[in-house]
């Protein structure tokens, strides 16, 4: 059997039913594709009849050597960038798939498939129209970090264990919690709607519009910075939005940029968590093994969101100014909503001028009699 039995919600959650009885079909699925050549009807039982996590785990760990391959090649190391917002759309599209040829019912892996492809055309549009497509394009990050390496070596070690390996699983696991959603659409119990499908996946779509807006504020931000250092002075159309000082700063600080410093990253995470959580709640849990998709999830950021700002505050002075004031991810109530430090903060921290000599006495005498 493809899928376990399960008769409560708690059972769809329960790792060693549900995952650790199917690990084994990892090491057969090859065999089977292999005797199955290009017979469609041969794959297609192949497809129904393993289990869709199995399957899901198997294509992330076919890309990697795919990764390596064309990463080595030809010395560019953003190749799973490209498809950080296609893997999850491939992933859950997968679990739909799945489950209509199972004749199970998709109603709410369905809404999942539709809020992730909305997520990820969102995310590869915005990653496209800052040149992530184009040829020779590479986040600078890699960059940096070979650098830092500095020894071709250990780098191909990094490159065929974090980037090209553990990242596409890392993009498997946190879509992991669909799965969950197929178990539940097999019991009676867990196959209809409930209230919790509705705030969830009106949740997620909140975290995709900020993450949108906030791409979008970073985007017009750039654009007008650029135009700026190119003619030294505000762009007529952007008078309006931003001041000399705002674009010669170098970083954007409004909008949601003054609430945190990476609202983008921030949304991005919650949306991840809120599928999480979701999974939680319909399986009757307070937590389950899928978190630990949404965990790494969370702490790749946290890694990155670091080497990030290292490198930010090394080209501008006033970033960590911005730091003080603006928290990373979760915005700070206790304060307004501003990216820049007071001015009476600012006066505070600056040396006092010298004070001018005053005339003496005698001599504003004699002034005042004359």
């Amino acid at each position: 059997m493809a899928l376990p039995t399960v008769h409560t919600l708690e059972a769809c959650a329960d790792f060693h039913l549900t995952v650790l009885p199917y690990l084994s079909q990892l090491t057969s699925l090859p065999t089977k594709l292999i005797d199955s050549g290009i017979d469609i009807q041969a794959l297609k039982h192949v497809y129904i009849t393993t289990n869709p996590l199995v399957i899901a785990i198997a294509f992330a760990l076919f890309l990697a050597p795919v990764f390596v391959i064309i990463s080595e090649v030809t010395r560019n190391y953003s190749q799973v960038d490209r498809c950080w917002s296609i893997l999850p759309i491939l992933y859950n599209a997968h679990y739909s798939v799945w489950c209509r040829l199972n004749g199970l019912p998709t109603g709410i892996i369905d809404t999942i498939c539709a809020i992730t492809i909305i997520w990820g055309v969102r995310l590869t549009y915005n990653y496209w129209r800052k040149g992530g497509y184009s040829i020779g394009s590479e986040d600078y990050r890699w960059a940096i970090l070979r650098n830092k390496i500095n020894n071709r070596f250990l780098f191909f070690l990094f490159n065929l264990t974090f980037i090209s390996l553990l990242q596409p699983v890392l993009l498997a696991l946190i879509t992991a919690p669909t799965y969950l959603f197929v178990l539940l659409s097999s019991t009676a119990e867990g196959s209809g709607r409930s209230v919790s499908d509705t705030v969830f996946s009106r949740l997620i779509f909140l975290f995709v519009f900020i993450e949108a807006f906030a791409d979008q504020q970073q985007w017009r931000f750039q654009k007008a910075k650029k135009e700026f250092n190119e003619i030294a002075r505000v762009p007529p159309q952007y008078k309006r939005v931003y001041t000399s000082n705002d674009l010669s700063r170098g970083f954007v600080v409004s909008g949601f940029w003054a609430w945190c410093r990476h609202p983008n990253f921030a949304a991005e995470q919650g949306v991840w968590l809120a599928f999480y959580q979701w999974s939680c709640v319909k399986t009757d849990q307070f937590y389950n093994w899928t978190g630990i998709g949404a965990l790494c999830l969370v702490a790749l950021f946290q890694a990155s969101t670091y080497l990030t700002e290292k490198i930010t505050a090394s080209k501008y002075p006033e970033y960590k100014q911005y730091q003080l004031r603006v928290r990373k991810f979760i915005p700070r109530l206790d304060v307004e909503p501003r990216g820049e430090i007071p001015e009476d903060h600012a006066a505070s921290e600056a040396p006092n001028p010298p004070e001018k000599p005053q005339p003496s006495k005698s001599k504003a005498t004699k002034k005042k009699t004359k």
